[in-house]
């Protein structure tokens, strides 16, 4: 089972800066695409950056300019950098991964971090 933990969440004022971090139990290589998704309360879980193997990065338009996706594959690990927060950017953000093996193909997610951008 291929667990994702996240960590790096917290409380920051507004035009603050965060760096999540999630560590794979696997090499990422194996993973086809890994992530950062977000949910704030009473809404749906949305994505906010994703990078794919082949080297491409998308992300919200929300968030573009702002943050920055990027991987240490020595460390299995994938980052989101985070500037200039917003308000609106507070929410839950959990660490995805996708893998595919064959014919059948898997999602993994993290527990979450919560990210609180007040003054």
């Amino acid at each position: 089972q291929v667990q994702l933990v996240e960590s790096g969440g917290g409380l920051v004022q507004p035009g603050g800066s965060l760096r999540l971090s999630c560590v794979a139990s696997l090499s990422i290589l194996s993973l086809n695409r890994m992530g950062w998704y977000r949910q704030a309360p009473g809404k749906q879980r949305e994505l906010v950056a994703l990078r794919s193997s082949d080297g491409t990065s998308t992300y919200a338009d929300s968030v573009k300019g702002r943050f920055t996706i990027s991987r240490d594959y020595a460390k299995n690990t994938v980052y989101l950098q985070m500037s200039s927060l917003k308000p609106d950017d507070t929410a839950v953000y959990y660490c995805y991964g996708y893998r595919t093996a064959g014919r059948s193909a898997q999602d993994y997610w993290g527990q979450g971090t919560q990210v609180t951008v007040s003054s």
